[in-house]
């Protein structure tokens, strides 16, 4: 780039900013009539400069930014090997279809192997074992942490278990000594889906750094954004070279996009019935799927990975500030709790209400909507439950009984740092309107709260 160049860049990067602070200006809240949302995105001039700066090259695939974003990425984890994607569920594709490859010999998962994993989570954690002909094999979990129950682990196994694959719930991360462990013992893959759990630690350590692989969402409603985005990480370099040959199209080749004969074999390779010295960036090992993630995309993730640790900050802030003022209505609702020995980086503040309530969550949930502010359910419930199963081959260790009650009566609100002090006030004044305001029959009534207000 000429000199006449870098100052029409830099001149477009001025713009940008100036841009920023008339698009985007600050918004008073206003309780009652500014939403409180669950999530969002947060962004500043910088982060769109950064994108700015990475379309001007025009390198739409995945390039110098993603290259400096899986490098800092795996600084950040304490992992060897960051492999970026389009998203946090491919990620959870890659990392499970990287263990079926033929090269991990006797550990590869094949065909009616088992994974254990819990049946209270998001989708994508459950879906990649399925559509590698796995079998999932649900274990409940325990409120008020949200995650796996560890002692249904040895009822869940058996001699076609293979791995287990689990989520840190909310942020909360599961009980990584013991889950850790029990994989070890018995030569299990263990997987942590951290897509919730950017930041959180578990003994000093970080989440992501305790399995095999771990997986990481970068959507807008999660710790950093790049409006779509994720990333496997791993310890091992031949995993590393799975997970990308998936991602890219399921190729035997590993030079970098734009890049020719890294092996400096180009020609010399002899792989399956195909001819001697045919094209080693055509030749394919493994049946894959083209799952990159763009350059621009890569771009705002290196920009937000500044941010990251007072993102994780606010969020742990705004946590303590709902536990404790949330504190005094433990006779209707299950607060969250940590898992001992963990820093939770919490992605949102779950809640059940108790049996005993005279309220539902219905009635409670309604009742935030009302007063603008969002909730969301615990994602799927019990996803044994789901349409989307009810013919599929699974498995059930014990009984379900915990992700039934979370699938009945818990829900989730917002602690992201967008949401602020006041914000954080007016939630915590809503909550404790909720048991003076009560029809004759025990239920709340949403209109007969807003009529008396």
């Amino acid at each position: 780039m000429g000199i006449e160049g870098a100052a029409l860049r830099n001149k477009i990067m001025a713009l940008v900013e100036e841009y920023y602070a008339t698009a985007f200006p600050p918004v008073q809240f206003v309780p009652g009539k500014t939403p409180v949302p669950v999530s969002g995105r947060i962004f500043d001039a910088e982060d769109i400069q950064c994108l700015v700066d990475s379309s001007l090259d025009f390198w739409l695939t995945t390039g110098r930014f993603a290259k400096t974003f899986e490098k800092e990425f795996s600084k950040f984890v304490g992992a060897g090997y960051s492999s970026l994607t389009n998203s946090g569920s491919s990620a959870n594709l890659l990392a499970i279809s990287s263990l079926t490859s033929p090269r991990l010999g006797d550990r590869a998962l094949k065909a009616g192997d088992e994974v254990i994993t819990v049946a209270a989570g998001f989708p994508t954690t459950v879906n990649p074992i399925i559509q590698n002909g796995l079998i999932p094999v649900f274990v409940d979990i325990s409120l008020p942490t949200y995650n796996i129950d560890t002692a249904q682990l040895d009822r869940a196994i058996s001699q076609r278990t293979k791995a287990i694959f689990l989520a840190h719930t909310l942020g909360n991360p599961f009980d990584l000594e013991k889950v850790a462990e029990f994989a070890k013992d018995r030569g299990l893959w263990l997987v942590e889906d951290c897509c919730d759990a950017l930041g959180s630690t578990y003994k000093g350590q970080n989440a992501g750094a305790f399995g095999e692989l771990s997986t990481f969402s970068f959507y807008p409603a999660h710790h950093i954004t790049m409006g779509e985005g994720g990333c496997v990480c791993t310890n091992r370099r031949d995993l590393k070279v799975l997970v990308e040959s998936f991602r890219d199209w399921g190729r035997d080749c590993w030079c970098d996009t734009g890049e020719d004969n890294t092996c400096k074999r180009r020609f010399e390779w002899k792989l399956g019935d195909l001819p001697f010295g045919y094209d080693h960036k055509y030749c394919y090992s493994h049946i894959g799927y083209n799952l990159k993630a763009t350059d621009m995309q890569a771009a705002v993730g290196v920009s937000q990975m500044k941010k990251l640790p007072t993102f994780i900050e606010t969020r742990r802030k705004n946590f303590q500030m709902l536990h404790r003022g949330l504190s005094d209505l433990q006779e209707f609702l299950i607060l969250p709790e940590a898992t001992p020995g963990s820093n939770p980086s919490w992605f949102g503040f779950p809640i059940t209400v108790r049996d005993s309530a005279p309220f539902s969550r219905n009635d409670l949930v309604l009742f935030l909507d009302e007063h603008k502010i969002a909730t969301r359910l615990l994602f799927g419930g019990n996803l044994t439950r789901q349409p989307a199963y009810r013919d599929v081959p699974f498995r059930v260790a014990g009984e379900l009984k915990v992700s039934d009650t979370v699938m009945n009566q818990t829900f989730w609100i917002g602690l992201y740092p967008g949401i602020s002090e006041p914000m954080m006030d007016y939630v915590l004044d809503v909550f404790h309107r909720i048991p003076k305001i009560l029809t004759k029959s025990g239920k709340v009534s949403a209109k007969s709260v807003a009529s008396s207000q």
